[in-house]
């Protein structure tokens, strides 16, 4: 029998109207708080260097994070977003891909590209917009991107990456496809990770491209990070469906809900996620669980909209349940761990003294390669700014002294 209306033709007699909240998803939890598995748990297979790189990066983050926090209130860098409380969400996602897996991210995933490989003085320099910075100055602190580490460059506005991984992974798949047979290759080499918050899930964007995804079966993992609060505003003020994971199973997508303070399940999840998208050629959507333990941002204060209270129910520090495993697989010494982190904050306080005398770009790269050669308009633009500068030395004084 024919389907054109791709429905379930599930004949019912009685009237009858399906509840809102009548899928009833799971949480996968590998990890009790004293860093053991849980008895009716199965760890997934994950190697002491990764496990340890896994570690190292999420407490290089934290204290990169706590530092930058710190340089933004002495009015050092503009701005500054922290992944507190949602390292192992990022960080062992992260760890399950492949290299060349491409990261398209929202802009709390800085643990993403350090587990990479990005750099110390890389997070500087684009922190700081200098003429070191990848981005040539061009972008707001924490807008990172490195081609290099196939990690897509940040944008501000919420949503954007979404459709955009759908549509960067179904290349992906096309390159996979016989041009004669029109046959998929068994396995796609790599595959598409997309990070936002359940805020960004608001956002049209996020609809259209999961949709795309299933209907054209685009090889790509929606990370959602359900951290509770879009900057101000709770999440039962955003939606009233169970999670964003709901969503998923309404657009036909392979669908998966995981504690986010876990990073063994987070790995497990993100593992099996990728193994589907690269050989069955379809997405997955795994939504993470994590309360977001600071503010959203240095502009933002939440104690105007959440309480101390509420804030100590959620207190779970996802790197010391992790650690405490560590310890208990004897791959990790705590004594050597302090030892590390008292190391990692000098060199992060030398890097940030670094970066913050390295001179800004000059003007001309502000034009210099968004085209071949800049067009007519982007010349009179330039040089009307150029003009107003040299007109105004006293006001731009970093600039005006590197106009040629």
């Amino acid at each position: 029998m024919s389907n054109p209306n791709n429905v379930s033709l599930n004949i019912n007699h009685a009237l009858e109207f399906i509840d809102g909240n009548a899928l009833n998803i799971p949480t996968l939890s590998i990890l009790t708080e004293d860093g053991d598995i849980h008895p009716s748990a199965t760890a997934p297979s994950i190697s002491k260097h990764t496990a340890i790189k896994l570690y190292e990066t999420m407490r290089f983050i934290r204290l990169l994070d706590e530092r930058m926090q710190g340089a933004q209130r002495q009015g050092r860098v503009s701005f500054y977003m922290q992944c507190l409380g949602e390292e192992a969400a990022v960080t062992a996602s992260a760890a399950a891909l492949d290299q060349e897996d491409m990261i398209m991210a929202q802009y709390r995933e800085q643990a993403a590209l350090h587990y990479r490989g990005f750099t110390l003085d890389q997070f500087m320099n684009q922190m700081f917009s200098n003429e070191l910075d990848l981005g040539k100055g061009r972008q707001m602190p924490i807008h990172y991107g490195s081609k290099e580490l196939y990690y897509m460059t940040i944008s501000s506005p919420l949503g954007t990456q979404i459709p955009q991984a759908t549509g960067y992974a179904y290349g992906q798949k096309v390159n996979h496809i016989d041009a004669k047979t029109g046959e998929l290759a068994s396995t796609i080499d790599n595959v598409t990770i997309c990070y936002f918050g359940e805020g960004a899930a608001s956002e049209g964007d996020f609809h259209a491209g999961l949709n795309m995804a299933a209907v054209h079966k685009a090889p790509v993992i929606f990370f959602a990070r359900n951290n509770g609060y879009a900057i101000s505003t709770p999440a039962d003020e955003q939606f009233k469906g169970d999670g964003i994971a709901s969503r998923g199973v309404g657009y036909g997508i392979k669908t998966i809900r995981v504690d986010g303070t876990d990073a063994l399940a987070v790995f497990a999840a993100t593992q099996k996620a990728r193994e589907i998208a690269s050989t069955q050629g379809e997405p997955v959507l795994i939504e993470s669980i994590a309360y977001r333990l600071g503010a959203h941002s240095t502009s933002d204060d939440p104690s105007g909209y959440r309480s101390k209270d509420e804030e100590a129910n959620y207190k779970t520090c996802p790197i010391e349940k992790f650690k405490k495993w560590l310890v208990k697989q004897q791959w990790l010494n705590e004594e050597d761990d302090l030892k590390a982190k008292e190391s990692i904050r000098e060199d992060i306080l030398a890097a940030l003294k670094r970066a913050e005398v390295v001179q800004k770009p000059a003007l001309e790269e502000l034009v210099s390669d968004v085209y071949d050669t800049p067009i007519p308009s982007l010349v009179r633009q330039y040089n009307e700014l150029k003009e107003h500068i040299q007109k105004h030395p006293d006001a731009y004084p970093v600039t005006a002294g590197r106009i040629k």
